[in-house]
């Protein structure tokens, strides 16, 4: 019996190993891109110095974060980061799931796959590209929106890159634009996997459009909502750096409004040059998002259960 249960594990490792080999080189990759550079944590906890390196410079305990917190760009940058992050979410996942829908009540197969790759290239396109196109809509005297509408219109012009009062929106509008292609994808499919049989019995019964989205729709797609919220509040506490610097040309004026905890451990490096309380920064954003994974999680585990993470 021994021998055979050996023999039955030897031919499940041969049935596998195709498996594990295609795993390997994403596992390598995440090993040298995540957890290697994860030693660099000790800079969060040293006043760092080029002559002392990573392991040699003076080791000042909590200092960093005390200074971190104690100044005004704690608050700044915090209140920026999740403000900005649960719009995305909330804002996010309903728009996605309507797109989604919309793309699903499509018949024709052509038009279907032609909306869906026009939805889907706004995420493919670079940061630095948005970024100018962005420019071109909101530059002051080349911008399309002052030569083209307000100008027309009699209107004064309007310094985007100056006045922080419209960026939230800018932001927010940027954010969905891009992203919205890749979330309603993910719905669509859910959508495509539910049974039609239900919608006809529905149908059958008098139910209307609403009726069936609300008891059909939506607790078809309850699964997929709860995992991709609880990982993007995982990431609440980080932020596009391209979205916060690049589109906002890393104007002054805008600090206030765009600065997020990415971009001030950016300019941390740059203008300062204070490794130390850059590093503390990003492990405080680390250490906070995982905390609330873990929470998100566990409330989910208790409301219900089936669909936790873990």
């Amino acid at each position: 019996m021994e021998a055979t249960g050996k023999a039955k594990k030897k031919i499940r490792w041969r049935h596998y190993l195709p498996f594990y080999l295609m795993m390997l080189p994403a596992c390598v990759y995440l090993f040298i891109n995540n957890y290697i550079p994860m030693s660099g944590i000790i800079l969060a906890f040293e006043r760092y110095t080029v002559k002392g390196g990573i392991y040699g410079s003076e080791k000042v305990g909590l200092q960093n974060f005390k200074f971190l917190f104690s100044s005004n760009d704690a608050f700044l940058m915090t209140r920026n980061t999740i403000l900005y992050n649960l719009a995305f979410i909330v804002l996010g996942t309903i728009l996605a799931i309507f797109v989604a829908y919309i793309l699903y009540e499509l018949k024709g197969k052509i038009s279907k796959k032609v909306y869906q790759t026009v939805i889907l290239f706004p995420g493919l396109i670079s940061i630095i590209i948005i970024a100018y196109l962005a420019n071109a809509f909101l530059a002051g005297d080349t911008g399309f929106i002052n030569n083209y509408i307000m100008k027309p219109l009699g209107l004064q012009e309007i310094a985007f890159y100056s006045q922080a009062k419209y960026w939230p929106f800018i932001l927010v509008f940027i954010n969905l634009w891009k992203s919205v292609g890749s979330s309603c994808i993910l719905y669509l499919a859910n959508m495509s996997a539910t049974d039609p049989g239900l919608y006809e019995a529905a149908a059958l019964d008098g139910a209307g459009r609403w009726a069936s989205i609300r008891y059909i729709t939506l607790p078809g797609l309850k699964s997929t909502i709860i995992t991709l919220t609880i990982l993007n509040i995982g990431r609440i506490f980080s932020s596009d750096f391209g979205l916060f610097y690049q589109v906002p040309m890393n104007s002054g004026a805008l600090v206030d409004i765009t600065q997020t905890i990415d971009t001030y451990v950016y300019r941390g490096l740059m203008n300062s040059g204070n490794i130390g309380m850059s590093a503390a920064a990003g492990l405080y954003q680390s250490f906070v998002g995982f905390v609330l994974v873990i929470v998100t999680n566990g409330v989910v585990n208790k409301v219900d259960k089936d669909n936790a993470l873990f």
